[in-house]
């Protein structure tokens, strides 16, 4: 087995051992969170949305619904076209999440902030879909606005955390975003994932600062 083998090997172990773990820890608060979000607006718990993996495979990412049943995806998707097709100079165009959106409901606010609503993709993180460390789960209409070389990000599975959170988050711009995804892909290594989630409560306390 390779170096590069016997990692990835030993990566799904400590993935699956951690979400395992957190999933039982967390059941409690997951359970009250559910009741929250019935009692607050009409729908699904989880909200289900079609993203690709490694190698480009599409799987099913699961999330608390943060926004009212049904609500159209197109704001985002002209989000990103305007990020992607406007080039970017340092940090003038940041990525930033559609704020005062009405779509979103009152307890969907206060799980975006603390990013609670990200915390059933432990489940697909032991499905295998997703690993603890990684990139951020690509929306397939995203892609038109990659350039070839960051096809790279593909070559490891999408990640609960990865560089781009650690590094600005909603502070960078569309393509700084790609760029560091590719950076992981390239540098992915037990030293690069312990240090993001090294630094992974930390930019959760500056997001909701």
């Amino acid at each position: 087995m390779t170096g590069r083998a016997a990692w990835a090997a030993t990566k799904r172990m400590f993935d699956l051992a951690v979400a395992l773990v957190a999933l039982t820890a967390l059941s409690p608060v997951l359970a009250v969170l559910a009741v929250l979000i019935k009692s607050d607006s009409h729908g699904s718990v989880l909200f289900r949305q079609r993203r690709l993996g490694r190698h480009r495979v599409p799987f099913t990412v699961l999330k608390l619904r943060t926004m009212s049943d049904g609500a159209s995806a197109e704001p985002h998707r002209q989000l990103i076209e305007e990020l992607a097709s406007r080039p970017t100079e340092g940090r003038t165009r940041e990525l930033k999440k559609l704020t005062g959106d009405a779509r979103v409901t009152r307890v969907g606010a206060v799980l975006r902030r603390w990013s609670l609503d990200e915390l059933p993709q432990l489940l697909n993180v032991v499905a295998g879909d997703m690993s603890l460390v990684g990139p951020r789960p690509a929306l397939e209409y995203e892609l038109d606005f990659y350039d070839d070389v960051h096809l790279e990000r593909f070559a490891v599975r999408p990640g609960l955390t990865g560089l781009w959170q650690v590094s600005g988050r909603a502070e960078l711009g569309f393509r700084e975003m790609l760029n560091l995804d590719v950076e992981y892909a390239r540098r992915a290594g037990p030293i690069t994932d312990l240090r993001v989630l090294a630094r992974t409560p930390a930019a959760l306390v500056r997001k909701t600062a």
